[in-house]
């Protein structure tokens, strides 16, 4: 890892992609972009439209299913949803979990004219403990402020837990997300691009877990 007055290092970190329906597409986390248009910011109630905000979803292994948010299955609430491709679109909120990629579905037959499920993304908050996206958890789409990178090598970093419960141990955590390196502090030890209105985070060594 380089210091202070060094290239800045890209933080990697990997979204969980499903294969939603029939397929799922991914990405990393990096600068915002105006291809894709959020979908309506309403709650619309389950069924009217698929995984809008507010619905929930279960867990699985290879596919998600739209549940009822009061039912037994839910798993987890989508707190912001958007059409078209997520490398294409807007960033998720900073403590989301995960997010599901939604492939375009067009049913050959449709009785009332209302089956297209275009492509999008759903930004996922679980309805309960744990939280990877939470500052310092560990995971997540994004890497924000709180949060512990390692290196793993060639030039990148990879978000781990604070509190050395990961796999890896953390080697800096991210204090301050600024617009420019120059407003880093003096005591920052590594840069990591966060993407967003302030996209260079201000990294400090961690000395020992928590």
């Amino acid at each position: 890892m380089r210091g202070r007055g060094s290239v800045g290092v890209v933080c990697a970190v990997p979204v969980l992609v499903v294969a939603l329906l029939t397929a799922g597409c991914g990405r990393s986390p990096g600068t915002e972009g105006t291809g894709a248009k959020p979908t309506a910011g309403q709650a619309s109630g389950y069924g009217v439209q698929f995984l809008a905000v507010d619905e929930c979803s279960s867990f699985g292994t290879t596919s998600f299913t739209e549940v009822p948010c009061t039912g037994e299955r839910a798993a987890a609430r989508v707190v912001a949803r958007y059409d078209g491709r997520m490398s294409d679109g807007p960033l998720c909120p900073a403590t989301t979990d995960f997010v599901l990629h939604i492939s375009e579905q067009r049913p050959s037959s449709d009785e009332d004219g209302d089956g297209t499920i275009p492509q999008g993304y759903a930004c996922m908050r679980n309805l309960e403990p744990p939280h990877p996206g939470d500052p310092g958890g560990g995971g997540g789409p994004r890497t924000i402020v709180g949060d512990c990178v390692y290196g793993s090598g060639g030039g990148q970093v990879r978000e781990t837990a604070c509190d050395g419960s990961g796999r890896r141990k953390p080697q800096y955590r991210v204090t301050k997300a600024v617009t420019g390196r120059t407003e880093c502090p003096a005591s920052t030890a590594l840069y990591v691009q966060l993407g967003g209105d302030e996209p260079v985070g201000c990294a400090r060594r961690v000395t020992r877990p928590g």
